[in-house]
């Protein structure tokens, strides 16, 4: 059947479903496809923490949205375009998003009695009218998988488990996505599985074909890849892209790569994607414990590797001892905390900003960090690259502050060229640094470098640098226990400084501001990055000026942070939290920021900062 074909610029699709219904591969996989066609795109999946959390129910619900479209994007929208309800759950969790017009697909076989009345339902949404501001296309997905895997050898509860498919299907044809991508995938996923492959790939077929042949769809969409710069492009998620990010900063110091880890959510996926890479010199360690994971990544560190821990922010409240022992030590660490809701266990699964106030202060005494944060899933990269080069060259641990909106999310990603990536210097200690009055020498492993206050970076076993280190307070230069109240001041104060001689070497905070008359600034720190950039440019479009800022560095913070705060009548700072970094920017700079704040464990809407940056415009 000749179907007419609609060009569109922008298309925002959620997949929805049972916590089985396996709409986190559905939603990967059409992903792929678009990213394989050369479309920008931006990801949101969205999940339930339990394993398998009840069927049926609000909160067993399981989400993707994507947005992809012929242009540059940095949010995966507001609300979709298109919502795919698989069950009536699915449809009451979603349906308030939905825009009116949109298009519902809906899976009519699950709208039984006993399915509606599990969340509520007292009639029929699909039935009695209350769904008319949409295009509702009602499908029977579930028994039209089961008819087109009659002729295999499955029992009915294994042919429904490929209606994701049947759906994947429909909707690739829907958006004239690839096929092949998707082939090869289950070819892969199921090559020791022929019957299960041939049955995911007849269902795939069955819901392209019924696209092409249903009236149910009168157009078919198309989507023209976006003019991006050239190169080789790939589509990656957060949490993958900072485990590369690791590894390549590993590489570009020479040094071997430890990772010390107990899984978390978000952050375990970290974890799997490093063990893959054994072949680059890369070390995993699954501890029993939190305390035994960042342990373990002290004790490397201290032998001369890159040494990482993962977590998430319930984690760094268990390592924050250890944390503090490494500040004294002065050796590379990276911490690598993705937050996810708070407090305790709090929401795992979904994205929070919270934990930039226990990265800053959450240990005892006084005990510096340096803390940066990635903007996006491709960013994840560089920023790990920026955390191993400030841990290995200024001799501190540093915290990298992700998010589970980041690490869960995918963009395209430009692959860098090797040759551009910074260089890092490791700098091992390999002779004696102090020669005594006497005329003999010996190692002083806290004598510091006159730039960085860097102590010396010894490998145990080097001759002549035999050492010692511990928890208790080092003699300045020798690096004795010293209980001295004059050296413990000036080894504090020393430990401080050098955190603050970062702000040195990074860069100066970049403003956006077009018209270069703008009074008010919105500034972010971390995901907010996409909402923030979206928000302006729509603001920008109805005429009114407005500057954007990014930071990158949480601490310490570019220089010249001071001045730009002071050439705006107003300052705004988003933020998923109740207000931390703009409590350390009122501290630090005795500047009237006002915070945007938000803890509902789900990113900002750009319509959201829209409205609050017109209101704050429209008070000066």
């Amino acid at each position: 059947m000749s179907k007419q074909v609609v060009s569109l610029n922008r298309v925002v699709i959620r997949f929805a479903g049972d916590s089985g219904d396996g709409m986190q591969m559905t939603g990967d996989r059409f992903t792929s496809e678009t990213a394989g066609l050369g479309n920008d795109l931006s990801t949101l999946p969205d999940f339930p923490a339990e394993i398998r959390a009840p069927a049926g129910t609000i909160g067993g619900v399981s989400a993707f949205q994507l947005a992809f479209a012929d242009h540059d994007i940095t949010t995966p929208g507001d609300a979709p375009n298109v919502l795919v309800a698989m069950n009536p759950a699915a449809l009451k969790a979603n349906i308030r998003d939905l825009p009116r017009g949109a298009d519902l697909i809906v899976n009519t076989d699950e709208f039984t009695k006993r399915n509606l009345e599990k969340v509520g339902y007292t009639s029929n949404p699909i039935e009695d009218g209350s769904l008319e501001p949409f295009n509702v296309h009602a499908v029977a997905l579930t028994s039209q998988t089961v008819e087109a895997l009659k002729s295999f050898a499955l029992s009915k509860k294994e042919a429904e488990r490929a209606k994701n498919m049947y759906a994947l299907g429909l909707l690739s044809w829907l958006y004239s996505r690839g096929a092949e991508g998707t082939r090869s995938f289950l070819q892969k996923k199921f090559a020791h599985k022929p019957e299960i492959l041939a049955a995911n790939l007849a269902a795939f077929e069955a819901g392209w074909s019924f696209g092409e042949t249903t009236e149910s769809f009168s157009v078919q969409y198309e989507v023209a890849s976006a003019a991006l710069p050239s190169g080789l492009y790939r589509n990656i998620t957060g949490n993958p892209a900072l485990a590369m990010g690791l590894i390549a900063a590993a590489q570009l110091a020479d040094v071997p790569l430890f990772l010390g880890s107990y899984p978390i959510t978000p952050a375990s996926d970290i974890l799997h994607e490093l063990a893959k890479n054994h072949h680059f010199g890369v070390m995993t360690f699954q501890a029993e414990d939190e305390i035994a994971g960042v342990g373990s990544a002290i004790g490397a560190a201290y032998g001369g590797a890159l040494a990482v821990t993962t977590t998430s922010g319930p984690g760094v409240a268990l390592k924050s001892e250890a944390i503090g022992l490494a500040v004294s030590l002065e050796l590379p660490l990276i911490i690598v905390d993705v937050q996810r809701g708070g407090p305790s266990t709090g929401l795992p699964t979904k994205t929070e900003q919270s934990d930039l106030l226990q990265a800053m202060f959450g240990r005892n005494g006084e005990s510096p960090v340096p803390v940066i944060a990635p903007q996006s899933p491709s960013d994840c990269f560089y920023a790990a690259i920026e955390a191993a080069r400030i841990a290995i060259e200024y001799r501190t641990p540093v915290f990298l502050l992700s998010d589970g909106y980041i690490a869960n999310g995918s963009e395209p990603w430009l692959v860098p060229d090797v040759a551009s990536l910074p260089a890092i210097d490791a700098d091992f200690a390999t002779a004696p640094n102090h020669t005594n009055a006497d005329g003999t020498e010996e190692f002083w492993p806290y004598l510091r470098d006159p730039e960085t206050l860097a102590r010396p970076w010894a490998i145990p076993g080097t001759k002549g640098l035999e050492h010692r280190i511990g928890g208790l307070e080092k003699a300045d230069g020798p690096g004795g226990i010293s209980y001295d109240p004059d050296n413990h001041d000036t080894m504090v104060r020393l430990r401080q400084a050098k955190v603050d001689a970062i702000a040195d070497t990074i860069p100066d905070l970049v403003v956006d501001d077009p018209s270069g008359e703008a009074e008010v600034l919105v500034l972010g720190w971390g995901s907010t990055y996409g909402p923030i950039g979206a928000a302006c440019e729509i603001t920008r479009r109805t005429g009114v000026k407005v500057a954007q800022a990014h930071l990158r560095h949480l601490n310490p913070f570019p220089k010249n942070l001071g001045d730009v705060l002071g050439s705006y009548r107003k300052v705004l700072v988003p933020e998923m939290n109740i207000g931390q970094l703009t409590m350390l920017l009122r501290a630090k700079y005795l500047v009237d920021v006002t915070g945007i704040n938000q803890v509902r464990g789900m990113p900002f809407k750009s319509t959201e900062l829209v409205a609050a940056i017109t209101a704050a415009i429209e008070t000066l």
